[in-house]
């Protein structure tokens, strides 16, 4: 497989791993509770478990994305899947009606809901993992 990507491929994979980094230690340190917000009520955990595990997840996630750039499809997908695990708790925001980071009216919670596919495209698209799927596919 090809590790070459292209220099905006490459400032979104680092980008999205320093920003990955850092909202994982959010979770840890000064923004639990805000994140606490977005875990789903009918979720049968302790929302402060979810909040550390997820946190956990992000930063891991950044720094693979910073790091490994021999396994970045990989860790492409699994940003990409990441995404798309924590939506619901995006949804729980808006119909639960819970403010947090900003996000204190219906619009400005479903405008947020937008933002969550972009994730998943820059995670594919900054790795090369949709693009080097075949590849992926080739080698197992």
């Amino acid at each position: 497989m090809t590790n070459q990507l292209s220099k905006p491929r490459h400032a979104a994979r680092l980008a999205l791993g320093a920003f990955l980094a850092y909202a994982g230690i959010s979770h840890l340190s000064f923004a639990r509770e805000e994140f606490q917000a977005q875990v789903p009520q009918s979720l049968p955990l302790d929302p402060e478990l979810v909040v550390i595990l997820s946190g956990v997840a992000e930063v891991g996630l950044g720094v693979s994305l910073l790091t490994l750039l021999k396994k970045r499809v990989h860790v492409g997908w699994i940003a990409a899947l990441f995404f798309v695990a924590v939506f619901p708790g995006n949804v729980a925001q808006l119909l639960d009606h819970r403010d947090a980071f900003g996000l204190d009216t219906d619009g400005k919670r479903l405008a947020r809901l937008f933002f969550q596919p972009v994730l998943i495209a820059l995670a594919l698209w900054g790795t090369g993992a949709w693009r080097d799927r075949a590849q992926l596919r080739a080698e197992n």
